[in-house]
């Protein structure tokens, strides 16, 4: 090889040694820097962590980040010794220190690209600190367990927990906390339906693309000649009115999603005020109904999608309400001070903030002075909700 390679540069083979060993050092020097010790300052450190965290730059990156933008060369091997250091460090730290308070915790797994494994993360609703984070490892109740448990021996405590309802999460935590409040979180709902929405959109789509072929095949028809294809579409009239049926079925789905998110917000408010843990679980089962009554009216090809998405919504419906009874008690406590309808109107403008371009301190600052400390009690009950 080494042969065939000096005939087709043209070099002897001693330079082509040569060469490797000018390329071997300097690789060396570049990626490991072994030779001196580099003492890293800690502005340097904080700046190159930043851009790893933040930006998720590469160390090449980050090495022209830093020199373009502060003048500094920095080695791949430095930037990478900080790098471990900061894991070495984050690490200790996760295995040694845990909240002082109990804490609303949310579950989840972020899987690895070969989908063998997955990351299992403990991270506080609130903060958003990540109080755990161990793998890759397999999804299954016993891994989930065994991180719960290990998280209590670290101190860990919590008064509830929030996933995706997977079956594994599910037993780690009836086995790990079997009587406490085990919530399902909205996200991986709304993305479940998300994605339902898009697939309805693009068979619609689908079908008005085939608008010009259908009036292409009638017009042969008409001309006394054959359809092509293997199961042609004639009827322009029978096309139209799909695809008028679809369209309906598409805009109900999104009203329809629209009116659940509204129903499973922090705060439901109706004509009589704030919505209570029964009247809330009573709008829930009605969108049930009305998304079953949806699917029975449907087009026969999208049907199955919308009965499992019945399915999938109604399985979740029983633990998506879990975070409205304990502000059902704050709610009755603040009554007694500012009222049911002040309670209303607290809530009502807490809902339209960004609306109104409102911090908290300025929606509290519009109110009566005798009201500011319970819509202070209330905002943060509402704010940290999980």
């Amino acid at each position: 090889m080494v042969s065939a390679l000096s005939r087709t540069v043209g070099v002897s083979r001693q330079s082509l040694y040569t060469w490797k060993a000018q390329a071997r050092a300097a690789l060396e020097q570049a990626f490991t820097d072994t030779t001196t010790t580099t003492v890293v300052a800690p502005d340097v450190a904080c700046q190159i962590l930043t851009l790893l965290v933040e930006s998720h730059s590469s160390y090449a990156n980050i090495q022209v980040c830093l020199r373009r933008l502060t003048g500094q060369q920095v080695s791949i091997g430095t930037i990478s010794t900080v790098v471990q250091e900061a894991q070495e460090r984050a690490l200790h730290w996760m295995a040694t220190h845990a909240p002082a308070s109990i804490r609303a915790l949310a579950l989840d797994e972020i899987y690895a690209n070969n989908r063998r494994g997955a990351y299992l993360n403990v991270v506080d609703t609130v903060s958003w600190a990540v109080w755990a984070a161990e793998g890759p490892l397999p999804v299954d109740a016993e891994s989930w367990t065994l991180v719960l448990w290990l998280a209590q021996d670290r101190g860990l405590r919590w008064h509830s927990l929030v996933s995706d309802g997977g079956d594994a999460i599910g037993s780690a935590c009836q086995t790990v906390d079997p009587h406490g409040r085990h919530g399902r979180d909205h996200w991986h709902l709304f993305h479940t339906i998300s994605q339902v929405q898009h697939r309805l959109t693009r068979q619609l789509r689908t079908l008005d693309e085939r608008t010009p072929t259908v009036i292409r095949q009638a017009a042969r028809i008409a001309a006394g000649k054959k359809p092509r294809g293997g199961k042609p579409k004639t009827d322009v009239a029978a096309h139209e009115a799909e695809i008028v049926h679809l369209t309906r079925t598409v805009a109900e789905l999104h009203a329809w999603s629209s009116m659940l998110r509204d129903g499973l917000a922090v705060v439901a408010l109706d004509r009589t005020g704030i919505q209570d843990a029964p009247c809330r679980q009573g709008e829930l089962q009605a969108a049930l109904e009305l998304l079953a009554e949806l699917q029975a009216t449907a087009p026969s090809g999208v049907q199955a999608e919308l009965k499992r998405l019945h399915t999938h919504v109604r399985l979740a419906a029983p633990a998506l309400l879990t975070f409205v009874a304990p502000l059902d008690a704050v709610h009755a406590d603040m009554q007694a001070v500012v009222g049911r309808a002040g309670l209303a109107l607290i809530a009502w403008a807490w809902l339209r903030r960004e609306v109104l371009g409102w911090d908290t301190e300025q929606l509290v600052s519009g109110l009566p002075v005798a009201w500011r400390t319970a819509a202070r009690v209330l905002i943060h009950a509402w704010e940290t909700a999980p």
